[in-house]
């Protein structure tokens, strides 16, 4: 499939080739592998959690106070 290919589809069929890659990609993870910093920032987001540092914010939140 070349990208002209793409581009002539409409957007709901690029939204579903899109969603037939993305489940391809995830029931496969052996093929990509996650970057080396990718651990330290888990472990610290881990941290927070556990310390009950961690802030969590609904959607309406989000959009009131930063956008």
């Amino acid at each position: 499939m070349s990208a002209s290919d793409i581009q002539n589809m409409i957007a709901d069929e690029r939204l579903a080739t899109m969603e037939r890659l993305w489940d391809a990609i995830c029931h496969d993870s052996s093929e990509i592998a996650s970057p080396s910093w990718h651990q330290a920032i888990l472990a610290t987001r881990k941290e927070k959690l556990d310390s009950k540092e961690a802030k969590f914010y609904t959607l309406d939140q989000i959009r009131t106070q930063f956008l």
